[in-house]
């Protein structure tokens, strides 16, 4: 797949700019690592989101370090540098020269360099940006940095001042889509749309999760997709009460559900799709009662979506009309009122409705401004997913509910005149699933 790397630049443009508007200073952005698995093999590797956003490289190791001082501004990158003999063994790499002819960068240096060099670029910064937490090692380094630094003062050295999360720049950067990234967005929508039909066709009485999860990773792969963007969910019949069941080895069973939670990632930019459908091909009367109310929710949240509704009034029409659903369903008695002022919805809806959407599957981005929940605008995505989920042992629940959880979940986009629906070719109908569940 290609990529325009100017757009990466034309990101870098506007954290400098934004970095100087706050007095100035050094951003340093750490690449992830590559990850032991057990002995010499290592995990698969996924690039940090925020390094690759601004930076669109997508090699183990090293750094980026950009600086804003004095109405100057320097984009460094430090790299692996090319070695045939382990190119040989483990792929090419861009290396310091294309480090600068083809990522643009001001100046490029061997990883090894980075003890040597960071305190030249971090002195005299009187802000760097820097995600404290997030990579124990990368921490230890940068404490070294400034200790070393401060301990150099009579020599005219000095420490950035103040160490602040990058996040405040980048993840704001990152909240509003361009159309290159709703590009990348709307063909993993596509591709995840395939995977999920590839489930639906193949979750048939006697498979087990893991192989319906094959299909669905089979089917991202094969239209061009990087892999999942998170775990694959396959959880059929009591498994799809629990949130963040992973698929395992349980056989999939006729007048049983299965919950599938599963997204395609294409250009490091993913989808986030549940779908829940019958394993028989048609959904018992009781299942097909808790699918509906679930579904009429996510429909009614879906067509609220505009500029200035919150995450959070989508999220108390969520509670409400799931809980007007529980009552009808003999979950819960009493009114609506009193059961969310009890909080006793939480019994079978515990989760949240939305989260934003992107190079994360939990993106990045402030859900708050000033303490009060924000309003959405355009360019923002996010997820629309109610649930209703019955324990297996509820024996307060309808016999016909037990052990049966149902969760609907579309990718949407905020436009300027409402919104986008990114995976509404994923069937959601009771009609529509059902069909192709009929294999």
């Amino acid at each position: 797949m290609e990529r325009d790397l100017s757009r990466h630049a034309a990101r870098r443009a506007r954290v400098f700019e934004a970095m100087e508007a706050r007095g100035g200073g050094v951003m340093l952005l750490p690449a992830a690592d590559e990850r032991p698995r057990n002995a010499d093999n290592e995990y698969p590797f996924r690039q940090d989101s925020d390094f690759y956003y601004l930076t669109g490289f997508d090699e183990p190791q090293g750094c980026a370090v950009l600086s804003a001082r004095g109405g100057e501004r320097r984009f460094a990158l430090f790299v692996r540098p090319r070695d045939k003999e382990k190119e040989i063994w483990n792929g090419y790499r861009l290396g310091v020269d294309g480090a600068k002819a083809v990522l643009g960068a001001d100046e490029a240096f061997p990883v090894a360099e980075q003890e040597e060099r960071l305190p030249g670029l971090l002195d005299g910064a009187a802000t760097l940006w820097f995600k404290l937490g997030a990579d124990e090692g990368w921490d230890r380094r940068v404490i070294g940095l400034l200790t070393g630094l401060r301990a150099q003062a009579r020599a005219g050295k000095r420490a950035p001042a103040a160490v602040v999360e990058p996040g405040r720049i980048v993840h704001e950067l990152r909240l509003f889509k361009d159309e290159a990234e709703l590009e990348l967005l709307r063909k993993a929508a596509e591709i995840t749309a395939e995977a999920h039909f590839s489930a639906m066709r193949d979750g048939a009485d006697g498979r087990r999760e893991h192989q319906v999860q094959a299909e669905i990773e089979y089917a991202i792969r094969r239209r061009g997709g990087g892999g999942p963007g998170y775990g694959t969910i396959v959880a059929t019949g009591a498994n799809s009460t629990i949130l963040h069941y992973r698929a395992g080895d349980a056989v999939l069973r006729d007048g049983d559900v299965c919950l599938v939670d599963a997204g395609g990632e294409y250009g490091l930019y993913t989808a986030d799709v549940t779908r829940t459908f019958p394993v028989s091909g048609e959904f018992t009367k009781a299942q097909a009662a808790l699918y509906q109310a679930c579904l009429d929710v996510q429909k009614a949240l879906v067509a609220a979506v505009r500029p200035g509704v919150t995450i959070d009034a989508l999220h108390d029409q969520a509670v409400r009309g799931l809980t007007e659903g529980m009552i009808r369903l003999g979950l819960l008695s009493g009114t609506a009122d009193e059961r969310i002022a009890d909080k006793a919805f939480r019994r079978y809806y515990m989760h949240r409705t939305s989260h934003w959407l992107g190079l994360d599957v939990h993106d990045a981005g402030d859900y708050t401004v000033e303490r009060a929940s924000r309003p959405l605008e355009p360019g923002m995505v996010i997820t629309i997913e109610p649930g209703l989920y019955v324990a297996a042992d509820d024996e307060a629940a309808p016999v016909g509910l037990r052990g049966v959880g149902v969760r609907i979940e579309d990718d949407v986009l905020v436009t300027a005149g409402g919104h986008e629906n990114l995976t509404e070719a994923v069937p959601k109908e009771i009609a529509d699933v059902q069909a192709v569940c009929s294999r």
